[in-house]
This record gives structure tokens, C-alpha cells and sequence, in this order.
């Protein structure tokens, strides 16, 4: 699996309308759920994990970066979904600066290697500040979708 695999363009918000982390993690939910990829009565379940993850300490990791994740027994297999606000999300992030790019993923309870696998892929990945740049100026879900597919690391 690549991290280009995770996402299609229609799991992809090119402008979140949310202001702050808990609504950014609900509106990326929410997208899942409309895509097919969570149902609809595991939404509750699935966002309590996240938010229960979140409490802990926020995902938020600094240069505009976050990466809501959980483990959850309501997928049986990686979802996620990709949001990015121009404006910036208040994410209460390592460094306090807003967020601009959030990946959200939910990996199958049980999984911790892949659950490790995929959030050091993710951050890896933004970690690069081209790619950060490039996803910044895209103008669509398949720009964006076009960086991770072109410029993810092979494997997750």
C-alpha cells in the first residue's frame, strides 16, 4: 500500500470550512461517511476513538501539519481522508501555529505496525517542504491527489 493508495479525489476537501480541530475531524469524518468508506452507525464510535486520541495530545506536529489517527474495529481495512484550509485550523499543534494540511486515517484494531507504518509514512511525507508548497498552490482534490501519488514514499 501506498500513501496515494489511501485516497481517492472525492476523499479530499481542497478548502475545509472548519475552524478549529474537533470540527475539521468531524467534517473529515463526515466526508467518509459520504464516501462509502465508513458507515454511518460507526461514525459516533469511530470519532470518540479520535477524539479520545486527541485528549491525549494533539496530532497537531508543527509546520502546519496534523494527523488525527486511531485504531478502530468498525474498518476492517486503512481509510483516510485529506483536508487542507488555506486560512488555518487552530489544532493546539506542538508549535501553536495553525494548521494547514491534515491527514486523517483509521487503521483496523489490531494493526499496530501498520498503524506505525502509515503515520511515519504521512509524516515523512510533509515533512518535505516542496511537497507542503506543491500541496499548498494545488487547485483541485486531483492536484493534491496527483502529489501524494507522485511524491509518497513507495510503501506503507
Amino acid at each position: 500500500m501506498t500513501l496515494g493508495n489511501l485516497l481517492t479525489v472525492d476523499q479530499i476537501i481542497p478548502e475545509m470550512h472548519a475552524t478549529e480541530r474537533f470540527a475539521a475531524i468531524e467534517e473529515l469524518i463526515d466526508l467518509l461517511v459520504a464516501r462509502g468508506q465508513i458507515k454511518a452507525g460507526d461514525r459516533d464510535t469511530v470519532l470518540a476513538a479520535l477524539r479520545a486520541r486527541e485528549e491525549t495530545m494533539s496530532t497537531g506536529i508543527g509546520f502546519g501539519i496534523a494527523i488525527p489517527h486511531a485504531s478502530s474495529d468498525r474498518v476492517d481495512k486503512v481509510v483516510a481522508a485529506f483536508g487542507r484550509s488555506n486560512a488555518g485550523i487552530e489544532f493546539d499543534s506542538l508549535d501553536n501555529a495553525p494548521v494547514k494540511f491534515i491527514v486523517l486515517f483509521i487503521v483496523p484494531k489490531d494493526q499496530f505496525q501498520t498503524h506505525l507504518r502509515t503515520l511515519a509514512a504521512i509524516a515523512k511525507f510533509l515533512n518535505d517542504r516542496s511537497v507542503r508548497e506543491h500541496l499548498g498552490t494545488a487547485t483541485s482534490a486531483g492536484e493534491i491527489l496527483n502529489i501524494f501519488e507522485s511524491n509518497a514514499p513507495a510503501r506503507v
